[in-house]
């Protein structure tokens, strides 16, 4: 399984730092071209590798960290996303009525034709996500949603990996209402920073 990032800010970045942590690969690729990138993502760790948004795109597995206005830029990038899974980091501080009505995460998987698509790892501030998520015996939640349950799984073995535990939320339309920060509407599970015990 092979992971780009997507967008290199603030959450672009700890998404960044926690796979440095575990020394698991990751692409990450924004606006800026990779070489501008480069210096940020050899300071972060040497599995962190800064690439173009159309090498990064060749991963199974992309996680949306941009802006949520420039989803769709990023969703032209390829003409079909089939074979993907797309986890949708962002939240909307747009209006709901930009949306369509939508959630933020079901507005956005429209754009992405073919891809399955997970909410996920949008509901920390980006110093929480880039801390390690294991402390005092306690592994820091990631709440995941989706349509699609088979595309949940390897979302969830991903967070694990990452130290974190996935809890998960059901459909977009259920548990991901919780954890969406959509305008002025927020999620009751949004900023919740909480830690599962290891059975």
């Amino acid at each position: 399984m092979s992971y780009a990032i997507i967008g290199f800010g603030k959450i672009g970045q700890a998404l960044a730092k926690a796979f440095a942590r575990k020394n698991i690969e990751v692409a990450i690729a924004s606006r800026r071209p990779p070489e501008a990138l480069a210096p940020q993502a050899r300071a972060i760790g040497p599995k962190v590798v800064a690439k173009s948004l159309r090498d990064a795109l060749e991963a199974d597995t992309i996680i949306l960290a941009v802006p949520f206005g420039e989803h769709r830029e990023v969703a032209k990038a390829l003409p079909n996303w089939k074979g993907k899974t797309v986890i949708d980091a962002m939240n909307a501080l747009i209006p709901l009525e930009e949306m369509d009505g939508l959630l933020s995460s079901a507005f956005v998987a429209k754009a992405f034709t073919g891809a399955k698509f997970v909410k996920g790892f949008n509901h920390l501030i980006a110093a929480t996500l880039a801390a390690d998520p294991i402390v005092e015996g306690g592994h820091r939640v990631v709440f995941l949603s989706g349509d699609d349950e088979d595309a949940i799984a390897p979302v969830a073995t991903l967070a694990k990996q990452l130290g974190f535990a996935p809890v998960r939320l059901g459909k977009l339309n259920e548990g991901g209402a919780l954890v969406h920060a959509r305008g002025r509407t927020w999620g009751q599970l949004i900023f919740q920073d909480l830690f599962k015990k290891e059975q």
